[in-house]
């Protein structure tokens, strides 16, 4: 009898762990996306990356602009795979968009002398040009800048998306 009574605890302990688990990770998950917690992770580790990059791009910093774009360009490629994150196909294409440009915009800052790669235009909301030493590539990082906004949008789902921290223009 006493067996019988601890088997039947352990079933409900065992399962009331798996039912929190669990819900922990469909709670994560964005509203409308496959996501899960490291869909979440990956989330909040673009948005530092982008505020980053926007940070020391408009402070005219090509050497930290360079870098925060190396560091970009591999998380860009694992959610253009859809390998490693689980997003919604416009996010994939758009993370495979913005991961061309943060090249492209790579290249141009390494060597200022190669000629740009053509690249089709992306949809962009309204973001002030860059100063000085980059804007050569003030186009492409915008597009960059563009591109991984949509992409937190698709990996939050129905969390709103922190703007840009563009300083403001001087008038």
């Amino acid at each position: 009898m006493k067996g019988k009574i601890g088997r039947i605890l352990a079933v409900v302990a065992a399962g009331s762990l798996l039912a929190v688990s669990t819900s922990g990770i469909a709670a994560a998950s964005p509203a409308g996306g496959k996501g899960s917690s490291s869909t979440e992770a990956v989330a909040a580790q673009v948005l530092q990356l982008r505020d980053d990059l926007t940070k020391v791009a408009y402070a005219g910093n090509v050497g930290m602009t360079r870098d925060d774009l190396q560091q970009l360009s591999p998380v860009l490629r694992d959610l253009a795979s859809g390998k490693r994150y689980q997003v919604q196909s416009e996010t994939q294409q758009l993370s495979s968009a913005a991961k061309v440009r943060a090249d492209e915009s790579n290249r141009l800052l390494a060597d200022p002398t190669a000629t740009p790669q053509q690249l089709p235009p992306l949809p962009l909301p309204p973001i002030p040009d860059l100063p000085g030493p980059l804007k050569v590539v003030s186009d492409l990082l915008k597009a960059v800048l563009g591109a991984v906004t949509g992409i937190l949008g698709g990996l939050l789902g129905s969390v709103p998306v922190p703007p840009l921290p563009v300083p403001t223009p001087a008038t």
